[in-house]
C-alpha cells in the first residue's frame, strides 16, 4: 500500500474505555507491520469529561493528530461526542455511534439541554453505523465491554481479519476478562444483535 495513511478517531467521555480500546487499535495496527502514531487529547479529566484519541497507521506516518475532514473512520461511544466531532469525517468516512446519552455536567447544572435526534442529524449528512452497545453488553452481562462491541462493529471498515482482532484483545485486555471481551468483539463484528 502506498502510503495510504488511515485515520481513525475514537470519542466519548472519561471512563467509557476509549483509552483501551485505542491500545487494541494500535496493537493491531503493530501487529499487521504499520507505522502507527496514537495521540490521546483529554477535556476535563474527570468522568463526563471529552476524551479524544487519534490513531494513523500507514507506511510511514509523519505525526498523530488527525485534522478535519479526514478522518476515515470516527468511532463514538456516546451520541453528544459523536456530533461534536463529526466534522473531522472525509466525505466518504463512516461514523459509528454508540447510542448513548452521558449527560455532560453542563446538562447535569442545568445550563444547557441536552440535544434531541443527534444520530437522525448524523445520518443526513454521514454514513453512519449505530448500536445501542450497553443494552448489548448487558445481555452479555457486563456492561463494561460495550466498547468491544462497537469497536467489533467498526472493525469491519479496517483491513485485518476477525482473527487477528481476536489475538490483539487477547494480548491487550486483563486475563480475566479476555472470554468476555472476544464475545462483546464478536457480537459487534458479525451483527449478531
Amino acid at each position: 500500500m502506498a502510503n495510504n495513511t488511515k485515520n481513525i478517531m475514537i470519542v466519548g467521555v472519561g471512563g467509557q474505555g476509549t483509552l483501551l480500546t485505542s491500545r487494541i487499535l494500535g496493537g493491531i495496527t503493530v501487529e499487521a507491520g504499520y507505522d502507527v502514531k496514537l495521540s490521546e487529547v483529554h477535556g476535563m479529566a474527570q468522568r463526563g469529561g471529552s476524551v479524544v484519541t487519534f490513531v494513523r497507521y500507514g507506511e510511514k506516518v509523519a505525526e498523530p493528530i488527525v485534522e478535519e475532514g479526514q478522518a476515515d473512520l470516527l468511532i463514538a461511544f456516546e451520541m453528544l461526542e459523536a456530533k461534536r466531532y463529526a466534522h473531522f469525517l472525509k466525505k466518504d468516512g463512516v461514523l459509528v455511534v454508540n447510542e448513548q446519552r452521558i449527560d455532560p455536567i453542563t446538562v447535569v447544572t442545568g445550563a444547557a439541554t441536552y440535544p434531541e435526534g443527534i444520530v437522525e442529524e448524523l445520518e443526513k449528512e454521514y454514513s453512519v453505523l449505530k448500536i445501542n452497545a450497553m443494552d448489548e453488553a448487558l445481555k452479555l452481562g457486563n456492561s463494561k465491554v460495550f466498547n468491544i462491541i462497537v469497536l467489533g462493529m467498526a472493525a469491519k471498515h479496517m483491513d485485518f481479519s476477525k482473527e487477528d482482532w481476536l489475538k490483539v484483545i487477547e494480548k491487550t485486555v486483563p486475563p480475566k476478562t479476555v472470554e468476555m471481551n472476544k464475545k462483546a468483539f464478536l457480537l459487534g463484528f458479525e451483527g449478531a444483535y
